[in-house]
């Protein structure tokens, strides 16, 4: 009955790819930047790999999104979990010859992969009834909670499968999800759009660009991303730092994740019924929450609350900006809106992980607190603004 309807049956194997996935960027989150430090020539460079991975997924999502529209959604899909799995190959190559180079090579090897699998959601809604898009969006992050609890574990199993080199097993781990992903992919049935679509006016990018909403959407993704990665980044460092173990902060991680995920089993609906402005909103005020839990202290106990509510507000303003940005093109426009609309958001959390091990070493846990404050502020000023001039309206 679940596989009845073409749709529902394409949003099941999209949440399942979803959840290996991000299980596969779990891992690679949580070994990344320790790994990094381990074969990094000064220790301030342990998230540069980390910055590799985020600009090479910001530089992928728009040409990822322009070649699906040619090729399909499935093939584009297992494109791009084929360059993934050869990122995690070079990174065990990397470890085990302790070279750096070759490491930040593998992370945007991965990047670029991780560039590709953002475009589930999208893919979910443009096959999915209007009013349904919300929550096939939200349906499709709910793979998410799998990940959050299944990647964790899998990078606590696999941290030392080739002692004493650790952390190549990490990558190996990634190379098996990806490939389990192919199984999936391989079901997948998605209409080409050029085959919908044969000659209808496209506007222009900057024209579309020039609409409040797309606009609001837009800088409400870009903060809610860039704001985690920012505190997410450095958080295992500062933990590591403050003396928890290697399990510690990968657990931290690991409810964070499900912060993240957990919620999009009711925030489509909650978007139907609220509004996609309220769940925007509430983003912003949870995040504002998250940064004074992490000003009071570093007790584990306070790592584990603020990250779960760094994860929950996330998924508020993330995939209430991908909802919004939907509304904002018509069905020709909407691969270019999309790839544009990703670029965007990983422009900004590239930066934000460019910075954050820099700014965590260097200045400490606090700082990187305050750096983002002024940011998640203004995002609730530009949404209260859209807000006011719709209801004026």
């Amino acid at each position: 009955m679940l596989f009845s309807n073409p749709f529902t049956k394409n949003i099941a194997l999209l949440a399942i790819s979803q959840a290996l996935s991000m299980s596969a960027m779990t891992i690679s989150i949580a070994v990344t930047g320790l790994s990094g430090k381990n074969i990094a020539p000064d220790p301030s460079y342990a998230t540069l790999p980390l910055t590799f991975q985020s600009a090479a997924t910001m530089l992928t999502t728009m040409p990822a999104a322009l070649y699906m529209r040619y090729v399909g959604r499935r093939l584009g899909f297992i494109t791009g979990v084929f360059i993934g799995m050869t990122g995690a190959f070079i990174g065990i190559s990397a470890i085990f010859s302790i070279n750096f180079l070759l490491f930040c090579i593998a992370s945007t090897l991965i990047g670029s992969f991780h560039g590709f699998a953002v475009l589930y959601r999208y893919a979910a809604a443009d096959t999915s009834p209007n009013n349904f898009r919300s929550q096939a969006i939200s349906l499709v992050l709910t793979g998410g909670v799998l990940a959050a609890i299944i990647g964790p574990e899998i990078a606590k199993a696999s941290y030392d499968w080739f002692a004493p080199i650790m952390f190549a097993g990490n990558f190996l781990a990634i190379a098996a999800l990806q490939a389990i992903t192919l199984v999936f992919l391989a079901f997948l049935r998605i209409p080409r759009p050029n085959v919908i679509i044969n000659s209808q006016y496209c506007r222009p990018l900057l024209e579309i660009a020039r609409q409040p909403k797309f606009f609001v959407a837009v800088i409400s993704a870009m903060v809610g991303y860039s704001s985690m990665t920012f505190i997410m980044t450095a958080t295992p460092l500062v933990m590591e730092k403050c003396g928890f173990s290697f399990r510690q902060s990968t657990s931290v991680i690991q409810w964070h994740s499900i912060g993240m995920f957990l919620p999009s089993l009711f925030t489509g609906s909650l978007i139907n019924t609220l509004g996609v402005i309220r769940i925007m909103l509430a983003g912003v005020i949870t995040y504002l929450i998250c940064i004074a839990i992490n000003f009071s202290g570093v007790e584990l106990l306070q790592f584990f609350s603020s990250m779960i509510l760094l994860g929950i507000a996330w998924n508020f303003l993330f995939i209430g900006g991908s909802t919004l940005l939907t509304e904002s093109c018509s069905i020709n426009e909407r691969e270019k809106i999309q790839g544009f609309g990703d670029f965007l958001v990983f422009s900004a959390s590239t930066f934000a992980t460019l910075f954050s091990g820099y700014i965590s070493h260097t200045f400490g846990w606090q700082a990187v607190n305050i750096c983002i404050l002024p940011f998640v502020v203004f995002a609730g000023i530009i949404i209260l603004w859209y807000n006011k001039s719709v209801s004026s309206n």
